[in-house]
């Protein structure tokens, strides 16, 4: 659950301004008096449906990219740091990364990339 939260916390946030959105619209005078419930169980309904969404696509890429670190192939992490230069990082266990917990570290870094914000290199063929 602490995964969920950690993952998920900005688009709950923004669910919960949708539904006070809502729920202001929908209980103002000249909405009908069913409209607080419909537009509030259908904007939940929406809402849950996304996150949940989310929350399977970027576990289920965790788990990728978590699998082809162990077989030593190259991810690709996004990197916030030097935005003009380099905006990703290549990590691969063979060039000295780690995987602690969810994150990748490596002692020629000194911040580490959450698995969530990482993808599998695929390898491009130029014909």
């Amino acid at each position: 659950m602490q995964q969920f939260f950690e993952l998920e916390a900005a688009y709950l946030v923004m669910g919960i301004v949708i539904l006070l959105i809502t729920w202001f619209v929908a209980t103002r005078p000249f909405m009908s008096k069913t409209a607080p419930r419909n537009g509030l169980l259908g904007a939940a309904i929406v809402i849950a449906l996304m996150i949940g969404g989310h929350y399977y696509m970027t576990t289920s890429r965790m788990d990728t990219v978590r699998a082809a670190f162990a077989q030593d192939r190259q991810i690709l992490c996004e990197s916030r740091m030097l935005r003009k230069v380099a905006q990703s990082v290549v990590v691969q266990r063979s060039k000295g990364w780690e995987l602690q917990g969810e994150k990748f570290v490596s002692p020629l870094y000194t911040r580490s990339f959450h698995l969530a914000r990482c993808i599998v290199a695929r390898a491009i063929s130029l014909r």
